[in-house]
């Protein structure tokens, strides 16, 4: 049974991300393609970070998921430009984030001072009377912060 490119896309865009699994790679914005060419399928996928080690898990994924389909020939590609950003999040998977209790991106920038100059939204309880504790929380891309109001400790998913 051959398969259209929106079928194949519709079989691996629900493949929730490694790191953060109550969103998807589609909700997440680095399922960026499936291309057929003849029998070859091609599937392009962005990084949020360049070495992020989810890429190989959620590779492995798209792989297992096709091959079960009867799809073996088949390319990941790695695709660096244009590069990811927070803007490709989709609005639902900001609120999946929130309820998550991770908070998310406001939007892009690559200006890191941004972790130190606002007040980020406690995912918990929505105060503003937060603090930046680490550049770094418990992956590479988030930071983590405390929340005054509450007294939480919580992950802010950086702008990029």
């Amino acid at each position: 049974m051959k398969l259209s490119e929106k079928e194949i896309y519709q079989l691996i865009c629900s493949i929730p991300d490694p790191e953060i699994p109550v969103i998807t790679i589609e909700e997440l914005g680095i399922l960026r393609e499936v291309r057929l060419e003849g029998t070859k399928v091609i599937v392009s996928i962005t990084p949020t970070y360049s070495g992020c080690p989810a890429m190989k898990a959620i590779e492995q994924e798209i792989f297992s998921i096709l091959k079960e389909k009867g799809i073996t020939d088949l390319e990941v590609k790695t695709v660096f430009s244009p590069v990811w950003t927070t803007d490709w999040l989709t609005d639902y998977a900001k609120e999946k984030l929130t309820a998550y209790g991770i908070a998310p991106p406001l939007h892009s920038t690559n200006d890191k001072n941004v972790l130190l100059n606002r007040s980020i939204h406690c995912p918990r309880c929505g105060s503003t009377n937060t603090e930046m504790i680490s550049h770094f929380g418990s992956t590479a891309c988030k930071a983590l912060y405390r929340c005054g109001g509450c007294l939480e400790v919580f992950d802010y998913f950086k702008c990029h």
